[in-house]
């Protein structure tokens, strides 16, 4: 696959991917959600969350080449903040 289908078929995914999530949050709100909407709801989710972080990260990782402020993790200076994969988001502070 060359590179400009592939990140169309990756930007195609994460669209299709955020319309199904937002089907399923709907189908909360009506209460017609099933225990299968529930499970991909959450494993949606957790995507849209790795994703979001991992762009975050990206965008620290460029300001931070051309010398920009940048988010680290509080316990250290050289960490970017990341999502644990066992869930939850870490504290972060700006660099001061």
């Amino acid at each position: 696959m060359n590179s400009d289908r592939q990140r169309e078929f990756y930007y195609t995914i994460g669209k299709v991917a955020m319309e199904k999530l937002e089907s399923i949050r709907s189908k909360m709100l009506d209460d017609t959600m099933t225990q299968e909407d529930r499970l991909l709801g959450d494993l949606l989710g957790e995507i849209v969350g790795l994703a979001a972080n991992r762009v975050s990260v990206s965008c620290n990782e460029k300001a931070l080449k051309e010398g920009k402020p940048v988010w680290v993790e509080r316990t250290s200076q050289s960490h970017f903040p990341h999502v644990r994969l066992h869930g939850g988001a870490l504290e972060d502070d700006p660099i001061a």
